[in-house]
């Protein structure tokens, strides 16, 4: 009877035990906090990205783990040539599992060819090197200006195009 008894605490105790250590680990703030990032991402020796910011919240202790940019970042995109193309945003957060990094606010991407794309947000795929938003975008080419929601393309800009156009301003040259 004893020893039942006990086995029940025990087993009873331990799943109480795993909800107050998952509690801790959802409540607590980022498992560490880094200013002055400066992040180069490489494959086979040639350099894909560079991400910068100011400050970076680390919280990958979480199930879904992320980096937090609060005060926001820079992603510079080398194509297949080197060329640089450059993403500024006041925030940003990269998830650990999808590889995606969501940029937000006042979003402004130069490309190395001279277009500008100004959105609220846009997503960067690390691993398929893709960049896409379904929301309101404005994209500036040499000779007009695109509006409409939605924009999709991969990094070397080779297909860049603006989804569910909504109005075309052509510029004079």
């Amino acid at each position: 009877m004893v020893i039942a008894f006990a086995m029940t605490i025990f087993f009873s105790c331990q799943t109480d035990f795993k909800e107050v250590q998952q509690m801790g680990v959802i409540n607590k703030g980022p498992l560490s906090i880094a200013e002055n990032i400066n992040t180069k991402y490489t494959d086979s020796g040639k350099l894909k990205s560079h991400l910068q910011s100011a400050k970076m919240l680390n919280f990958s202790n979480r199930d879904f783990g992320f980096y937090e940019f609060p005060d926001g970042a820079v992603l510079d995109l080398f194509d297949d040539d080197n060329n640089k193309s450059n993403v500024i945003s006041d925030y940003a957060i990269m998830f650990d599992e999808t590889n995606l990094i969501d940029l937000r606010g006042n979003v402004v991407l130069h490309t190395h060819n001279n277009d500008t794309l100004f959105a609220d947000q846009l997503y960067y795929d690390q691993e398929r090197e893709w960049l896409f938003t379904n929301q309101p975008v404005r994209f500036r080419t040499k000779d007009q200006i695109i509006n409409g929601n939605g924009f999709d393309s991969n990094r070397n800009f080779t297909n860049a195009q603006v989804l569910e156009v909504t109005g075309i301003v052509y510029l004079n040259e």
